[in-house]
């Protein structure tokens, strides 16, 4: 069992609220305007969760992205980023009939098990991620109507927007705690 002078300390870049990530006049999650409409809501979190994967990524090199923070598990800040690039990918797939784009980093548990710490794994895997949402952000802004099934297999876009919502928000919540073990930052 590690003893406390083994962990980092734990601390806060935040001044005005300690248990957030940043102050709310820093905080570019916050643009002080609630959206207008369910479609303008259900993107509105969307974008806050992928900017909180970012923002706990922020400051940490390629080694510390890669640091496998609770043994035995094969998840990392890295791994993370890495995962929802598959999971955008797949959801793209799921907006069409069309033939489904392959893994792009081959067979399960490539994203995790391939999430080493050399610069250029990160930044590959921070531009695969830009390139796999904004993919998936087109073909389902093709679909503005929130009952629409969609061809795949059914899925309401609204259900699917909700399940990315989800997919976010978890893998953030695991962020959050990877972070902590990296470098002793924690905040929402």
């Amino acid at each position: 069992m590690e003893h406390m002078s083994d962990q980092s300390e734990r601390w806060s870049q935040a001044t005005v609220h300690p248990d957030m990530w940043a102050d709310p006049d820093d905080d570019p999650r916050d643009n002080g305007s609630s959206p207008e409409g369910e479609l303008a809501t259900l993107l509105d979190f969307l974008s806050g969760y992928r900017m909180t994967l970012r923002m706990k990524c922020e400051g940490l090199d390629a080694e510390q992205l890669a640091r496998r923070s609770v043994p035995p598990s094969t998840m990392s800040l890295l791994g993370l980023v890495r995962h929802l690039v598959e999971v955008e990918r797949d959801w793209h797939n799921w907006i069409d009939d069309s033939d489904p784009l392959p893994k792009l980093y081959g067979k399960r548990d490539a994203d995790f098990d391939g999430a080493v710490g050399e610069q250029a794994v990160v930044d590959a895997a921070f531009a695969d991620l830009e390139r796999e949402q904004a993919a998936t952000d087109a073909a389902l802004a093709q679909h503005q109507d929130l009952g629409e099934r969609l061809p795949k297999d059914g899925t309401t876009v609204r259900e699917l927007m909700v399940h990315r919502i989800e997919e976010y928000a978890r893998h953030c919540g695991h962020a959050d705690l990877l972070r902590e073990c990296v470098d002793g930052r924690v905040g929402q």
